[in-house]
């Protein structure tokens, strides 16, 4: 009995943890008024509303992806050595992509990324909050998007404003000086297994009737609770408990359930853990959910490089390629960003020899990123690399440019003032990073 006892006060724990997050409010300030920087309206710089970023955790080869090099040699194609025409004339992409060949009229390619850093943590934090590392820990963009076009800003979505599928990153904290209001809701679970368990939603083996079961007992447990029905504490976090449980039986549980999609729908995404949260992803922007990061993972390939790519090169085509055409069908396209990278990309020249045996290094002097939606122009390719995609050969961009012209999509000032709880005086983005004496304005102007 002890031990049910803990187990069920735990749960009514994690269950209100979840749903403060979900409200936006922290325990320490639980009753405090909203605060002054919130009731400022920014003006709507761009139509798009949701962003779907497809993190490669690891960092994948562009050569073996949107950049192919077919005539570089085997030391740089491997046996992945072909390209297949797109459904855009002149452009071509590697041959293990097919289905995405026939999406590129949805989405644009940089060709030119660039940062020079090879390390993963310091490579993720520049990449996804557009920023040098220094002293301070700068949000990322979901974090930034969550606090723009959060709950301060509209959206009144039962699960948080920024979510990801299915495990943190853990390279940084993507919250940064924000906060733990704009830290991510991380799932947890596998969405191809049935049910999917997500973190505080749904619990793998415990049967709804368990679970009410479990509502019951608590609330006979809480006998101080009754006793002092009427005072603003108890009511509170009888609120939220309450709140957590609608979050498990009703809207936001069904956000996640994929047994209402067809099993049509989900063989198109396929059957497996990244097809179906691209999946969950596309349920969830349509839902509203401003920003969603599907992490996938994988692409970390120091060691035999193409036998990993057998396996993941057809997931991600067939998983992003339906992502592409169901938002496209569904009229979400327009308003929805879908962002495409890893940190880095791979070393261009293969690793043959021992202990690698096929493998691809770190490598963030050039690398492919895709943009498609949320009003950016498909069919198109930014920058290039040289022959053998070993360095920028033209039109170099930077990170900070990716995020600089996603946030001008979703209608956030780049340039205006990032409110935050410390009162730093900090820009959205600074003026002009990495390179201060660029010319451009640090827009993709060629996709806008």
């Amino acid at each position: 009995m002890r031990s049910f006892f803990k187990d069920a006060v735990d749960r009514r724990v994690a269950l209100r943890q979840l749903i403060l997050a979900a409200a936006g409010i922290a325990m320490a300030g639980l009753f405090a008024s909203r605060p002054a920087w919130a009731q400022e309206e920014k003006p709507t710089l761009g139509k798009a509303k949701s962003v779907i970023q497809i993190w490669m955790w690891g960092g994948p080869s562009h050569l073996d992806t949107f950049d192919p090099k077919p005539d570089a040699g085997s030391d740089y194609t491997g046996p992945l050595d072909k390209t297949v025409p797109t459904n855009v004339e002149g452009i071509e992409i590697n041959a293990a992509l097919p289905l995405l060949a026939q999406q590129a009229d949805k989405y644009a390619i940089i060709r030119s990324m660039t940062h020079g850093i090879n390390a993963h943590e310091t490579a993720s934090y520049v990449v996804q909050t557009g920023r040098k590392p220094g002293r301070l820990v700068y949000p990322c963009a979901g974090a930034v998007v969550s606090l723009f076009k959060g709950y301060d800003h509209g959206y009144e979505g039962l699960v948080p404003p920024y979510v990801v599928l299915t495990k943190p990153q853990g390279r940084f904290s993507e919250s940064g000086f924000l906060g733990p209001r704009h830290k991510p809701f991380a799932t947890g679970g596998d969405p191809s297994r049935t049910p999917f368990a997500v973190e505080g939603i749904v619990a793998q083996g415990i049967t709804d009737e368990r679970q009410e079961a479990r509502r019951n007992l608590l609330h006979e447990l809480d006998t101080l609770g009754q006793a002092l029905p009427e005072e603003p504490v108890f009511q509170e976090f009888d609120k939220h408990g309450d709140e957590a449980y609608d979050l498990m039986f009703g809207e936001a549980r069904e956000m996640f359930d994929l047994s209402q999609e067809t099993d049509e729908m989900r063989d198109r995404y396929g059957r497996n853990k990244f097809g179906q949260s691209c999946l969950v992803a596309r349920r969830l922007v349509e839902r509203g959910v401003p920003y969603v990061t599907i992490n996938y993972e994988g692409w970390d390939t120091h060691k035999q490089h193409f036998e990993a790519m057998k396996r993941k090169l057809p997931e991600l085509d067939q998983g992003m390629a339906a992502l592409l055409q169901d938002l496209a069908e569904r009229d979400l396209l327009d308003t929805t960003i879908v962002w495409w990278s890893g940190e880095f990309g791979r070393g261009p020249r293969i690793d043959w020899e021992a202990p690698w045996n096929g493998g691809r290094s770190h490598y963030g002097n050039c690398f492919c990123a895709v943009l498609a939606g949320g009003g950016f122009k498909g069919g198109c390719v930014v920058g290039a690399s040289d022959a053998t995609g070993e360095n920028v050969a033209e039109r170099p961009v930077y990170p900070q440019d990716v995020i600089r012209s996603i946030y001008v999509k979703i209608g956030i000032d780049p340039d205006g003032p990032l409110p935050n709880p410390r009162g730093l005086n900090v820009k959205v983005l600074p003026a002009a990073e990495p390179d201060e004496t660029r010319e451009d304005s640090g827009l993709l102007e060629e996709i806008m």
